[in-house]
């Protein structure tokens, strides 16, 4: 098995829509840091796993500089962006969302629970 990891860094703005109050259903801005883990049992027809520069741009593409909430329709948490990533890529396992310092939260494909890299 190989297994690659892409770490990207946007800025982004969104509010999150919740049931109680919080200063996060104001529209405010994050520089997020989204690592994002590949694998494959077999390299592709160039010798990878998946291109760094095509992880690069689906992230950047939907992500940077974008009010999240004028992109999706769902709650734009980081739980619920690190799996619309992860689902943007079928080589992706997991992604690590961190929209700040301490605020970090990851989702990992069903069935890749035990993959550790």
């Amino acid at each position: 098995m190989f297994f690659v990891s892409k770490r990207i860094e946007i800025s982004y703005a969104h509010q999150l829509k919740l049931n109680y109050e919080s200063k996060c259903t104001n529209l405010h801005g994050h520089n997020g840091i989204i690592t994002v883990f590949c694998c494959a049992e077999e390299l592709n027809e160039n010798g990878m796993v998946v291109d760094f520069t095509h992880l690069k741009e689906i992230v950047k593409n939907n992500l940077d500089h974008q009010n999240l909430n004028d992109r999706f329709d769902f709650n734009t948490t980081a739980e619920n962006m690190s799996r619309w990533i992860c689902e943007q890529i079928p080589e992706a396992y997991k992604v690590i969302f961190q929209e700040s310092e301490g605020n970090i939260a990851a989702y990992v494909r069903p069935g890749f629970e035990n993959y550790n890299f």
